[in-house]
This record gives C-alpha cells, structure tokens and sequence, in this order.
C-alpha cells in the first residue's frame, strides 16, 4: 500500500503543530477545563488543531476529520483523520517536557498511516500500513524481552477518579508483584504507545482511550512488530476503548493480569 503521499503530508502537518507547542510552552499558558476539573484544555490545543488542519485540509480537502477539540462536518469519505492536536495537556500546562501531537489516517475505520511528533525531543515516529515503523527515518522495533519479570511497563489514568482508577491501582500492585523492572505512567498516550513500538517499554495499558489517544501510536506499535487489543484479546475499534500495546511476547501475559 502506497501511503507516502499520505504520510508526507500528514509530517508536514505534524511539524506545523510542533511550532505552535513550542511558542506556547511555558508555565503560567492559559489553561481552562473541559468536563472536569482534571481535563485540561490550553490556546496550544486549539491553536495546533487549527493548524494540523489547515495542512491536511490543504492536500486533501475531501477527507474527514475527527479531532479532540473541534467537530468537524462528514463529508462521507472513506478517509478520516484522526487528530489529537496536543497529546499530554497537563503536562504541557505545568511545564512538563512530555507532549507530542498525534495524526493518523484511516481508510473505511482502518488505520493506514500515522505520525507522532515530539518537538521537545524533535522525535518524528511514523508508519504505514505493511511499511514498518520508523524513528526520524530510521526502522524501529519493539523489546526482545519475554516475560513480565524483564518487563518495564507503562500505563496511564483516566479521568475520572472512580472505580477506574481504583481496578487500576489494583492491576498496578499485582503488575508489582511479578516483580516487573518498573512501571512508569508519563501522561501522554500516543507517546507511550511510540515507547513500546521503539523498544524503551515492553508494555502499556490505559482505560478508556478516544481513538485520537490511540490510533496513530497502535499502528506505529504494530508495524513496529507489537501487538495491540482491547483488555480481553479483542480488536481495538475507533472509539472510547481500553486499550493494551505490548511487544507482543509478552501479550498474553498482561491479558491475564487485566481482565
């Protein structure tokens, strides 16, 4: 499948965001809450989104878009963006160096082409459908290790701060209890999702992700050689899911501590 065109546009896009992240990022940006006081939205979110935008609409005015901030007319192609324009708002809010924007392209609900951009660290991930993964150009895979005992793991809180995030905290002790390396949580999932395609974490799972969260890092993950479901083995769809990554040996084994 021939998803250059798609992917040098959606780059071009991505660095277009990196731009507005790095002349809004410092303490004090203008921060307002969303549908709770834990879900935050800054003038980058906005500002990004508009610009990511801009560029894909640019090239392909025809397309859909589903983005975090904004909503967006069908006009009923089989293309659909899937845009998270500023992925780690509160760390980006507080002066946190953990945030990236996160652009995937989905044909008929399936995934084909997606760019995740760092522009703290100027990490460009990419992958297209049966393409592979890269790294600022370069092939990446996932970790080698075999079992949960050689594992570092990442998992993420949802917002609400109910019966999630209790069950959480309990998979949290039990992934403890292997013992696992360690557990990290860095408030950005479409970067968590690129660690584990890239090797730096053999793991990660997350409660309730919207399909902006995800979709772009799952096929970096899996062309990366991972794999990723839902919490029960199940494809993950384009909507509100649970969502597990792993590098793939050691899948089945976070399965059993999380379902």
């Amino acid at each position: 499948m021939n998803n250059k065109k798609y992917l040098k546009a959606a780059i071009q896009a991505a660095k277009a965001a990196g731009i507005v992240h790095k002349k809004y990022f410092k303490k004090g940006v203008q921060i307002k809450t969303k549908t709770s006081s834990f879900d935050l939205v800054t003038v980058a979110d906005i500002e990004a989104e508009k610009a990511v935008v801009s560029v894909l609409k640019g090239f392909f005015p025809g397309h859909n878009f589903v983005a975090e901030e904004n909503k967006y007319e069908n006009t009923g192609s089989e293309y659909t963006w899937v845009i998270d324009p500023l992925d780690g708002t509160s760390n980006f809010a507080y002066g946190l160096p953990i945030f990236c924007v996160s652009i995937a392209l989905a044909k008929n609900k399936e995934v084909i082409a997606a760019v995740v951009y760092d522009s703290n660290r100027n990490e460009l991930f990419s992958a297209g459908k049966n393409c592979g993964a890269f790294l600022n150009g370069k092939k990446i895979s996932v970790s080698p290790v075999n079992g949960l005992t050689a594992s570092l793991l990442i998992t993420g809180f949802y917002y609400d701060r109910g019966n999630d995030m209790v069950e959480n905290l309990e998979k949290i002790r039990q992934f403890l209890s292997y013992p696992i390396i360690g557990l990290r949580r860095l408030g950005a999932a479409a970067l968590d999702l690129c660690y584990v395609a890239s090797g730096r974490a053999s793991g990660y799972w997350e409660y309730k992700l919207s399909p902006w969260d995800f979709a772009a890092g799952m096929l970096i993950v899996e062309e990366a050689g991972g794999k990723v479901t839902g919490r029960h083995g199940e494809p993950v769809p384009l909507e509100k899911h649970f969502v597990v990554a792993s590098n793939g040996k050691i899948h089945n084994a976070m399965l059993e501590v999380l379902k």
